[in-house]
């Protein structure tokens, strides 16, 4: 089973456009294109762009212990104990909680570790993982 890691960058990218006349190169940094030749006479400006963030949202059901949650969510998540009671906590109460916020590539990751996780062997009627759902942060 792999650990999902929540990245600590990729809050924004960054792009760098070369402007020569009328004429502009875009070259986003993880592009693997081949970089224009700048004349003395390129002026290039940094920018940076928000990238959109997205929430992991578990959701409740009745088929999983409070030990299974706190488990899983300190295996996947690396949250602490206190941390996993809580969203344990939220989600029993409130039928959900917001685990991480992050890009959209890492926020579909999470949500798939959560939903591939399996049953909880503590609870008989129990035939699958926990639920959860990527919404947009904003």
């Amino acid at each position: 089973m792999g650990y999902f890691l929540p990245p600590l960058t990729g809050l924004v990218a960054a792009a760098v456009v070369a402007r020569r006349r009328d004429v502009a190169y875009w070259d986003l940094a993880t592009s693997a294109m081949a970089k224009p030749s700048i004349s003395p006479d390129t002026e290039i400006v940094d920018q940076e762009r928000l990238v959109p963030q997205y929430r992991v949202v578990l959701l409740d059901d009745n088929d999983h212990t409070y030990d299974y949650v706190i488990e899983m969510l300190q295996r996947i998540f690396i949250f602490s104990v206190e941390q996993a009671y809580r969203h344990a906590e939220e989600v029993d109460r409130a039928g959900r909680t917001a685990l991480i916020t992050c890009a959209l590539p890492e926020a579909e990751f999470a949500r798939d570790q959560i939903q591939s996780y399996g049953p909880d062997m503590r609870l008989p009627r129990s035939q699958g993982s926990m639920s959860a759902v990527v919404e947009p942060a904003g």
